[in-house]
């Protein structure tokens, strides 16, 4: 009984589907929610997206095709041309679209284009009402989060942080995961959204709490990615072939989708970005600065690190954090010389 209680909890939530299709209406008549006549849960309101970078802009595509009126915001203007070709609106500042919508998502790269976008001059906050909603999905610190709520809370506004655990291909794909924590009204609100944009939501409680799950889950991926590349590197040094190594993984108990989906083009020195490494070394540093906080250890995703750090001397920061091998490949010709 217990476990099945847990499944049902609206803490831990998983997306209604059919198939493999989301049932989702949008409607800009009202910003309450409700259920349509085919089975699935509605949204209805106007629904703002700040940040239409590698994550943003596949994301707000999804709500775009469930229906759903968008009003969108980018630094870069022109990044919101294939949205606008959609039919997507377009506002000067993310307080115009926060003032135009009652539900506004913000994916910013860091915690202080997160703050400034939120918290700075034309922020989104000068947009924010009673009533409205502002859904941070960055990946940030805990003490930024809690800032942006505070400021964002100060208007009357709620405030839910909801960083995602999935890069490129799974928001392309619907498929991210949202670490949610906050406002447990909005939270249910915007149910509907995240699970077209995702394929699993949980929700945390306090603030501070989605970003503290997404950097432990970001420290381990990139600590993970560093080991696998330095066995492919060890493979390939001993005389075995890194494809194999790659494929003999795939099939036992450390088995990884990262592995099974990086490890090819790895073996070919080729690293299409999906999760820009600069990123990755970014959540790394924030996740040091967590367990500082608190006093704990985490001597391997430290050793990580400085690993990213390399990479991002030697010019990989905009390429996928796989490309940490690279850095480990110039350990190797440095120590040989």
């Amino acid at each position: 009984m217990a476990a099945a209680s847990f499944l049902l909890s609206p803490r831990v939530t998983l997306p209604l589907r059919r198939g493999s299709r989301l049932l989702v209406s949008c409607s800009a008549t009202s910003s309450s929610s409700s259920s349509d006549a085919a089975g699935g849960v509605g949204f209805q309101g106007r629904v703002g997206f700040l940040g239409l970078g590698i994550m943003g802009a596949p994301m707000a595509s999804n709500l775009m095709k469930a229906g759903c009126d968008i009003t969108v915001w980018n630094r870069t203007k022109s990044k919101c041309d294939p949205l606008l070709s959609l039919g997507a609106k377009f506002e000067s500042s993310p307080a115009r679209v926060a003032s135009s919508c009652d539900v506004t998502f913000a994916m910013l790269a860091d915690p202080e284009s997160a703050f400034e976008v939120a918290c700075g001059a034309n922020g989104a906050a000068e947009g924010m009402a009673a009533g409205k909603g502002y859904v941070d999905v960055s990946t940030v610190d805990d003490a930024t989060s809690k800032l942006i709520g505070k400021r964002i809370t100060s208007t009357g506004a709620s405030f839910l942080e909801a960083p995602v655990s999935g890069s490129k291909k799974p928001a392309e794909d619907g498929l991210l995961i949202f670490l949610t924590a906050g406002d447990e009204s909005l939270y249910k609100r915007v149910a509907p959204l995240l699970d077209v944009m995702g394929k699993s939501r949980f929700y945390l409680g306090d603030v501070g709490n989605g970003a503290a799950m997404k950097l432990v889950v970001n420290m381990v991926m990139g600590s993970m990615m560093v080991s696998f590349a330095e066995g492919l590197l060890l493979s390939e040094k001993v005389g075995l072939d890194p494809n194999t190594v790659v494929e003999v993984i795939s099939q036992g108990a450390i088995n990884a989708p990262m592995f099974s989906l990086k490890g090819p083009s790895m073996v070919k020195a080729a690293y299409p970005t999906a999760f820009p490494l600069k990123h990755q070394q970014k959540d790394l540093r924030l996740a040091l600065a967590l367990a500082e906080s608190v006093s704990q250890p985490i001597p391997t995703a430290a050793a990580a690190n400085e690993l990213y750090k390399v990479a991002k001397s030697l010019g990989l920061a905009d390429q996928d954090f796989s490309a940490v091998i690279e850095a480990l490949k110039a350990e190797m010709q440095s120590s040989q010389h």
